[in-house]
């Protein structure tokens, strides 16, 4: 597949924004090569400036699962920009989606909209040390809340992908206050909790984490942390960014059965656009100005373009039918992927909860961050690329997530399948 117009992209973006991208894992760093700079998206599919076209996986890091463009979306944003595309002032469209987040998420009783998933992670921390009078937080090494300084202290995606989990700019004391367990492993919370009585505000957790490659929580740790937050008087906050209305109808937290004190939530409840909320229990979100002491504010909160496609793709969603069809598809894929694999007898293990799933090079399970950073990088970055030049679109990096849409067919899926099968040929011939 060309990638020339791409090439000429990069390098005249290079030249005006850091690195080429807006975002540090679009630059391809983790896989070399050149980025692909994507000219439209419809349905399953997105198109490269070349013209080339792909079966999606990334679906905007999660946001689309809808699809690319789906009419519903398009026609609510068309309608709501023929309105006007920002007041600074409330609309009903707020109340509107801050109904259907309410009804399908069960732990959340009140909600406060933000335009992006750092600055919902952000909020749900300050409101946390606001309502406990608590000021350190506890947070897992390899799940990722987004930039803010408290966060990136061993950091999982984009920062574990470069090097640099403990970014410069972060000052010893936002790094003081962050206390760093380890993802699966209650008796490190446990022992953080020992060791700083009645001054831990929360405990922060991907349920799912889903930026060091896809890794499920096993059996009883998210139910131990609920235990242990609500024995020393911490609040447990549950960043379903990622996995909120996409895990489930009222995400993670629904399909696992353990209910957090705040959720943050993103991507899929912008339906595309930029937005962010978090919410919880009435008692703690009511100490949120103008109702309470922790300031919070944003101009574009509440945007009503992002609004407007949040609610149409909770529609699409809201009937529970589109969780069994995605969970059918993701089966379908699993399903595909292992037997391929196994044929080829290339070691791997192969993640999924609903429509996330993730293949890390490994011999060994997988479970935390130390044992996903032993995955085979290189062969993950070969076999990105050998999918690449059969239409297939992955993550540029090991340490992701691939996401399933209500616009992929069994078709697509299939041909993916089969584009492995072949792609693990052509890698077999090179050794």
């Amino acid at each position: 597949m060309k990638a020339d117009r791409s090439s000429e992209l990069f390098e005249r973006s290079k030249r005006v924004i850091p690195g080429g991208v807006n975002s540090p894992v679009r630059a391809f760093r983790a896989v070399g090569g050149t980025p692909r700079f994507v000219a439209r998206g419809e349905g399953a599919f997105i198109y490269d400036a070349d013209g080339n076209r792909y079966v999606d996986y990334v679906c905007s890091w999660g946001p689309l699962i809808a699809g690319h463009a789906h009419p519903d979306v398009r026609r609510a944003v068309e309608l709501a920009l023929a309105r006007g595309s920002s007041f600074g002032a409330p609309t009903a469209a707020e109340a509107e989606l801050a109904e259907l987040v309410v009804e399908m998420v069960p732990s959340v009783e009140l909600v406060r909209f933000v335009s992006s998933g750092t600055e919902a992670t952000m909020s749900a921390l300050r409101l946390a040390r606001g309502f406990t009078g608590r000021d350190k937080v506890v947070k897992f090494s390899g799940c990722y809340h987004g930039h803010a300084d408290a966060f990136l202290v061993s950091a999982g995606s984009g920062a574990l992908t470069f090097g640099t989990p403990d970014s410069p700019g972060v000052t010893a004391g936002t790094a003081g206050d962050t206390l760093t367990a380890n993802y699966n492993d209650l008796e490190s919370v446990r022992a953080l909790f020992a060791r700083n009585p009645e001054r831990i505000a929360c405990v922060i957790v991907e349920p799912y984490a889903g930026n060091m490659g896809l890794v499920p929580p096993e059996a009883g740790f998210l139910q131990g942390l609920r235990a242990l937050t609500r024995e020393h008087g911490a609040l447990l906050i549950f960043d379903e960014v990622i996995t909120g209305f996409r895990a489930a109808r009222g995400g993670a937290q629904e399909r696992e059965g353990v209910l957090p004190d705040l959720t943050t939530l993103g991507k899929v409840i912008g339906g595309g656009l930029p937005v962010g909320a978090f919410g919880g229990r009435a008692e703690i979100m009511e100490h949120l100005s103008p109702l309470g002491p922790v300031y919070q504010a944003g101009t574009l909160s509440g945007n009503p373009l992002a609004m407007a496609a949040g609610i149409a793709t909770l529609r699409l969603l809201r009937d529970g039918g589109a969780y069994a069809r995605l969970e059918a598809l993701g089966a379908r894929l699993e399903r595909g992927l292992r037997d391929v694999f196994s044929r080829h007898a290339v070691a791997a293990q192969h993640h999924r909860r609903g429509s996330m799933l993730c293949t890390f090079f490994t011999d060994r399970p997988v479970r935390d961050l130390e044992s996903a950073k032993r995955s085979d990088t290189a062969r993950y970055a070969a076999y990105f690329h050998a999918l690449l030049e059969r239409g297939v679109w992955l993550a540029p990096a090991q340490f992701e997530t691939a996401f399933i849409s209500l616009a992929h067919t069994e078709a697509e899926l299939d041909a993916t399948v089969a584009a492995a099968d072949d792609a693990l040929c052509a890698l077999e011939a090179r050794t």
